[in-house]
């Protein structure tokens, strides 16, 4: 979003404003280049992802076991969190597409570490559901702050720096980098959490305040002209943002179906993440907490072997393949395999090694084939949003997955509570089931503009 003389002003400015600022003046367009802009995104994306991860776990379990909450509840306090999410998305997208990205990544990193810690005070103070359904509003507002930032600043400097790299190879390197942050992160978080369940939280907190620090330090709006936000303006430059919304999302044809697979996405992802802990002990009928630190750790390790095949099976050149053919068959198979999943539980009447192993290798297949698909779908929404809308557009795309969450995840955890986890499965991979479709018909779509331009 930003421009090579918006990012001299901002040099101009911070130089005169503090001591660093003289080391920044000196990095002009040509010393920025395409390497410090794809170094700075690995980096930091990966320390983000890392300290995110600590968590991923053992959460559902802390607020089992530490919060005292039911599977239900738990459902209900993750469902405010995306709710906080889908109601702040678009004025903290206002804040990326005005102020810069930059400033946006920091205010994330601050505001989820205050949330965390809300985590942990929750309940040594006794505050009980309400105090995680404060901390969870919190934590979706800090997530907001994040969401398409990283991602819209990346392409615009990339652009800026006059890279030539196909995009979605360097976000298949980011998310292979983030997938070592989770294995690390998960690894930790598991044997942390059985040392103490609280343990986990107090290290989040800590490298997010990390992650500001690098985000500081390496990132730079570059490719996009910062202006001045006021509160005086800011509901005309939230409905400015929202109508570009609406006018480069919700209008565009290639863009309209991928808003819809994210709605229907959002129905199982954040409930199957944060089920399957439970599930799996349920499955084995051991309390190894430390054995889902090692799972998710498995799970982020399938998913950079999937980024690392996302090179393989694009190609280039003349040989490349659609990006929405990919996407349609990747969630063919991620639907067959939370089928499968679900499948596992309702089979098996015995608790035992078998089950939880069948289960366990079916959702690592569920992390390689997220791995391939996630740099995919990143590379293909940001091909087809302008610059100065992509924060907004990526925004609201998450928008559609928060709403899809928000009502996945009570109403599945209440499926889960009354019926099974496995029946919650079942529910949410009917609606996994219509993204595919969707993907159909983003590519359909495609086509037609890439003909109309030839």
């Amino acid at each position: 979003m930003a421009t090579a003389p918006g990012r001299a002003e901002k040099t101009d400015r911070l130089s005169r404003d503090n001591s660093t600022g003289r080391v920044l003046q000196s990095m002009n367009a040509s010393t920025y280049s395409s390497r410090n802009v794809i170094v700075g995104y690995v980096s930091v994306y990966t320390l983000f992802t890392l300290a995110s991860s600590v968590i991923w776990a053992i959460n559902t379990i802390f607020l089992i076991r530490e919060g005292g909450l039911t599977i239900f509840q738990v459902m209900i306090v993750n469902s405010v969190f995306t709710v906080g999410q889908m109601v702040c998305e678009v004025p903290t997208g206002v804040v990326a597409d005005t102020i810069g990205r930059r400033a946006s990544l920091l205010l994330a990193m601050v505001t989820l570490a205050v949330s965390t810690l809300m985590y942990v005070l929750t309940p040594v103070w006794g505050w009980g559901i309400w105090g995680f359904i404060g901390a969870s509003a919190i934590l979706g507002l800090g997530f907001t702050f994040e969401t398409g930032a990283l991602e819209a600043w990346l392409v615009d400097a990339l652009d800026a720096t006059g890279s030539e790299r196909p995009k979605e190879r360097v976000f298949a390197w980011g998310q292979m980098a983030a997938g070592c942050g989770m294995l690390v992160g998960s690894l930790l978080g598991g044997v942390l959490g059985q040392i103490s369940l609280s343990l986990p939280y107090v290290v989040r907190t800590t490298l997010l305040v990390l992650a500001a620090v690098l985000t500081a330090l390496l990132i730079h709006d570059a490719g996009f002209t910062p202006r001045p936000l006021k509160f005086s303006t800011f509901g005309d430059e939230t409905r400015n943002i929202l109508q570009a919304g609406v006018t480069f999302g919700w209008r565009s044809r290639v863009i309209r179906p991928l808003l819809w697979s994210s709605l229907a996405s959002g129905v199982f992802f954040i409930y199957g993440f944060y089920s399957w802990q439970p599930y799996v002990l349920d499955l084995l009928a051991k309390d190894y907490v430390w054995l889902l630190g090692v799972v998710t750790a498995a799970f982020s390790l399938m998913g950079i072997g999937g980024n690392a095949l996302v090179k393989r099976i694009m190609r280039e050149g003349t040989l490349r393949r659609e990006p929405a053919r990919v996407l349609e068959i990747a969630a063919w198979v991620s639907t067959a395999l939370v089928f499968a999943i679900a499948a596992v539980g309702l089979i098996f009447h015995t608790a035992g090694v078998v089950p939880a192993g069948i289960a366990i290798a079916l959702w690592l297949l569920f992390g390689l084939v997220f791995g391939i698909a996630t740099p995919v779908r990143m590379s293909y929404i940001n091909a087809h949003i302008p610059s100065a809308q992509r924060a907004t557009v990526l925004s609201l795309d998450a928008f559609f997955a928060d709403a899809g969450g928000t009502v996945g995840q009570p109403a599945l955890g209440w499926i889960s509570q009354r019926l099974s986890i496995p029946i919650g499965w079942l529910v949410g991979g009917a609606f996994l089931a219509t993204a595919p479709l969707f993907y159909r018909a983003s590519g359909k779509a495609a086509r037609a503009e890439g003909s109309s331009l030839s």
